[in-house]
């Protein structure tokens, strides 16, 4: 076939129409091109290519959508989950893990999100058809994910919980939760509210609160104000805060199969990755 007579018009018609269509994708609860009654809606109005944009202005939306917003970051990640935190890989059984941080309008500027991720294993399932129980499905895998929706979204946002310096851990081998594996919170209450939703979502019992162990240490959470400032190469830097108190969010959740295939995203608020069910 022979080049177009305008090739630069028909690049940016090319362009608008694949850009737009992703747009359209990661906007979907929105209807149309988007309006002003509604952050969300007023965002995908900001981000959709219109026909007479100049080469600026369609720059400007690129850089809103892709950066700003966060959508190159999609489906990219190497390692899932807090960027504090390895987990070794699953053998045998799936790996269910639980994504909370820190909503973005109380991060302060100068410090980095606080985010954490709390994970069981899925003892009645096996990742692979030789394991010893039965492979685990994606109806299986839909199945935790609506149990998950119910549990930890109210109104179709994730609940929240309080972090702190305390440190919880709920140990029951059998059933999927490891002795060693603990969630920072602020008070027992937390932790009991969240080891007992992701005992229901995986449909195993809870044991009670006598199975979690809460250590208090003696340090009390700091404060960018309290952690002090270092000075390196002639700048003061913030010291890293210990265990600051924050209110984190619930975010998504997936299932990792050990290191042959990427996580299955079961449910996520952040519309960044595919899931099995949305959370609208």
């Amino acid at each position: 076939m022979s080049i177009p007579d305008n090739a630069a018009e028909h690049l940016q018609q090319t362009y608008r129409t694949e850009f737009n269509r992703r747009v359209d994708r990661f906007f979907r609860d929105v209807e149309g091109n988007g309006d002003l009654s509604s952050p969300r809606g007023s965002l995908k109005l900001a981000c959709r290519i219109a026909d007479d944009d100049n080469d600026a202005i369609m720059n400007m939306r690129h850089n809103l959508f892709f950066n700003v917003i966060g959508y190159s970051r999609k489906n990219l990640a190497v390692v899932y989950g807090s960027k504090f935190d390895t987990a070794p890989p699953v053998a045998g059984h799936p790996q269910l893990f639980l994504y909370f941080s820190q909503d973005g309008a109380a991060q302060p500027s100068d410090e980095p999100l606080i985010e954490h991720e709390k994970s069981c294993r899925l003892m009645n399932f096996s990742c692979t058809s030789e394991g010893v129980k039965p492979t685990i499905t994606k109806a299986d895998m839909t199945a935790i994910a609506n149990e998950i929706k119910t549990l930890f979204l109210d109104n179709k946002k994730g609940i929240t919980y309080t972090t702190g310096n305390k440190s919880a851990s709920y140990t029951d081998p059998d059933n999927g939760f490891a002795k060693g594996n603990y969630l920072l919170v602020n008070s027992k209450a937390d932790a009991v509210n969240i080891y007992t939703k992701m005992c229901n979502a995986i449909d195993v019992p809870f044991k009670g609160e006598s199975h979690i162990v809460l250590n208090d240490p003696d340090k009390a959470s700091t404060t960018t104000a309290t952690a002090g400032k270092t000075t390196i190469l002639g700048k003061q830097r913030n010291n890293r805060r210990y265990r600051p108190i924050a209110i984190l969010r619930f975010r998504y959740a997936y299932i990792s199969l050990g290191n042959l295939i990427p996580p299955v995203f079961l449910i996520d608020t952040t519309f960044r990755n595919q899931s099995l069910v949305s959370f609208l």
